[in-house]
């Protein structure tokens, strides 16, 4: 019979927009791929259309985002009857709700591995004393039933190093295709054109973010940071869908600066809208390591981020700017400095292409491959 592997998300579109490679992988070696996650609530997108013809066989499980939504003990519960059902002989978790659930449910299982991919622990330097008092213990114990538990920035992984789990590594995200993305330069002519297709008028500076529309992403920072720049000529571009978009909306066009930033929502042509832009943006409050952030390096976009963990990892060492404060009046310093400072640029495009070489999905598939034959 085929060797069955498991993923687990809170959210339908994780796996295809970050697991993919891993689903290929796992196909080579033999597994027939199952899928679990909530699938009333895709992200990054608005359907479940990418999983058509993938051959992944999906499973809905009622997950809730809110780690106190009552309604997880259901899905918790779904989950062990799937799992006690199909007998898989490999799991991997991913995602907040679903690493928790998944690993709990896998308790008893026959799996060889339960896995376990943190791609950014709620709980880091910085973070709130209320995620170190909820989280951190929650993943102290849950270590417990982890087989291997992956992380994929350095701070999170020094730290998980002191987890009771059987084993711990460090791989570097979820890669990137810098082959493809080479091969998806436009020409000076291609770039106007886009520019123009967005309503974006020439020679219009344009600073670019992509990432939802959710608290976390601080996007109302860069807009704070436009109106305090005080020139027309900037233009504030933002990819993404989320629910704070009518607050963000409503943001610019208290401060007069509507015209200037253009809501894109979700788009899948990411890679030529990189190229429209003269900076990119990644203000969060927290991320894992940035796929978005990582691109923009592959292309050559100069980057400011805020100074937090993943974003070290990618931009520390003068490979792009960090932001400390993580103010509007910050950003607002770092953009004109970088705007009025072409020669700075250069150097950090320059920089920024050689850093994401280590992050080039070749590097991250021969890790993974490594990671499931142990458990093979």
């Amino acid at each position: 019979m085929k060797k069955r592997a498991l993923l687990i998300t809170t959210v339908s579109g994780f796996v295809p927009q970050f697991e993919m490679n891993n689903v290929h992988i796992l196909e080579s070696m033999g597994y027939e791929i199952h899928y679990a996650a909530n699938f009333q609530m895709p992200s990054y997108g608005t359907d479940n259309s990418r999983l058509e013809n993938t051959n992944i066989k999906c499973h809905q499980i009622d997950f809730c985002r809110n780690p106190f939504n009552k309604n997880n003990i259901k899905a918790y519960i779904q989950l062990k009857n799937l799992i006690k059902q199909e007998s898989f002989d490999l799991i991997h978790c991913h995602t907040p709700m679903g690493g928790a659930l998944g690993r709990l449910a896998a308790r008893k299982s026959t799996a060889k591995a339960v896995i376990y991919t943190a791609h950014g622990f709620h709980f880091f330097k910085g973070a709130p004393l209320i995620n170190w008092l909820i989280y951190y213990p929650v993943e102290w114990l849950l270590a417990r039933y982890t087989s291997q538990l992956i992380c994929i920035n350095h701070e999170d992984f020094l730290r998980a190093k002191r987890f009771p789990c059987h084993r711990v590594d460090y791989v570097p995200g979820v890669g990137i295709d810098i082959d493809f993305i080479n091969h998806s330069i436009l020409c000076p002519d291609n770039v106007i054109r886009k520019r123009r297709s967005l309503g974006i008028p020439d020679g219009k500076r344009v600073l670019l973010s992509v990432g939802e529309l959710i608290p976390r992403k601080n996007h109302a920072a860069v807009i704070q940071a436009l109106k305090l720049l005080n020139n027309k000529n900037i233009c504030y571009v933002i990819c993404g869908h989320g629910i704070l978009k009518e607050e963000l909306c409503a943001l610019a066009n208290k401060l007069d600066i509507m015209e200037q930033v253009y809501f894109l929502g979700y788009r899948n042509d990411i890679l030529e809208l990189y190229q429209i832009a003269d900076l990119f943006l990644l203000p969060s409050f927290q991320e894992g390591l940035s796929v978005a952030l990582m691109e923009a390096m592959a292309i050559g976009v100069p980057v400011i981020g805020s100074d937090i963990r993943g974003n070290r990892d990618l931009l520390g060492s003068g490979k792009g700017i960090l932001v400390k404060k993580n103010t509007p009046f910050e950003y607002a310093s770092k953009i004109h400095f970088l705007l009025n400072h072409g020669k700075m640029r250069k150097i950090l495009k320059k920089r920024g292409i050689e850093e994401v070489k280590k992050y080039d999905i070749h590097q991250v598939e021969k890790k993974m491959r490594d990671i499931y034959r142990r458990f093979n």
